[in-house]
């Protein structure tokens, strides 16, 4: 149906008894700028508002959290570590494996370039691997493999400063010799899946049966910035004190967070891992990101403390 014309007062009524060219001319400027706001013209004003009017996505403010991630599900098994066994095949407890396909006792950078990976974004072509999980001695692997990398545990002027973890960095985060819940070198907690009246453990956690055994592990974010590796594997990183990196590892970079969902709840003692009781979780970094794809997502995620997604964009 057309839309109704406006209705305006006859020219006679608006003029009244009053007469004169000058009044006249008013008149009709009055009924022409009345004219000038019927329909077409509020249509068309509706649509340059329309036009002005920003996208809802573009209307969203960022998420102020300094972040991007990887998903790597589980790739192998293997009793190998690179890390800590280099060159040595079977020399170690048996170890899960996410990301990198490729990885063995052999493997160097040259070798994760080459081979392939199960992450999300593929560009990370970085190994992750962690003693593999038992219960009731059978092999479980997790089913959540996920690995944040942050700007949290150092102040925010710190994030401003973090620099990209450099190609070939080895850091080995929670003690696969831990003596108990007490050591502090055990660093890894247990939880369960949407049950946060679990309390956290060093140790397994009973999980209700609707609910999915978690592990959280946190890695050093403060480089000495000369060595990728050293003797004891830890040396060369720290963890910050007092919201800033020590002097003697001066260089912030991303803190990784490994957390792990495993398909298992119920009663811990059947839980074991390859190292032992559960406060010997630890996990195993290799860093094999494109130096680019890196440099980037630090810029744009966590300099600027923005919360991205697997493709590094807000």
């Amino acid at each position: 149906m057309s839309p109704t014309p406006p209705r305006f007062p006859p020219l006679r009524r608006v003029l009244g008894r009053w007469r004169g060219p000058g009044v006249v001319l008013a008149a009709v400027g009055l009924i022409l700028s009345m004219l000038s706001t019927g329909p077409a013209s509020a249509r068309a004003e509706l649509r340059a508002t329309d036009k002005a009017a920003p996208s809802p996505r573009s209307a969203e403010a960022p998420v102020r959290v300094a972040e991007f991630v990887a998903e790597c599900p589980f790739t192998h098994r293997l009793p190998d570590d690179p890390i800590v066994f280099p060159g040595l095949p079977g020399a170690s407890h048996m170890h899960s494996f996410f990301g990198n396909d490729s990885t063995n006792a052999h493997t160097d950078l040259a070798a994760l370039k080459r081979g392939r990976t199960s992450c999300s974004p593929t560009t990370d072509l970085s190994s992750y691997w962690t003693p593999t999980l038992y219960a009731g001695g059978k092999e479980v692997e997790p089913t959540g493999t996920t690995f944040y990398y942050l700007g949290e545990g150092v102040r925010e002027d710190v994030i401003a400063t973090i620099k990209p973890l450099p190609q070939g960095l080895r850091i080995v985060a929670g003690n696969a010799k831990a003596t108990g819940v007490g050591d502090p070198t055990s660093i890894a907690r247990w939880s369960c899946l949407h049950h946060g009246e679990v309390n956290p453990s060093k140790g397994f956690v009973n999980c209700p049966s609707d609910s999915m055994l978690e592990s959280y592990l946190d890695f050093p974010q403060c480089w000495n910035g000369k060595d990728l590796d050293s003797p004891d594997h830890k040396s060369h990183m720290a963890y910050p004190v007092g919201g800033q990196c020590p002097a003697t590892h001066p260089v912030a970079v991303p803190k990784l967070r490994q957390v792990l969902r495993y398909p298992v709840n119920g009663d811990p003692a059947r839980l074991k891992l390859a190292s032992g009781a559960g406060y010997t979780m630890h996990g195993d970094f290799f860093n094999a990101w494109p130096e680019d794809e890196m440099a980037r997502r630090v810029r744009d995620c966590i300099n600027v403390i923005v919360k991205c997604g697997a493709d590094g964009r807000p």
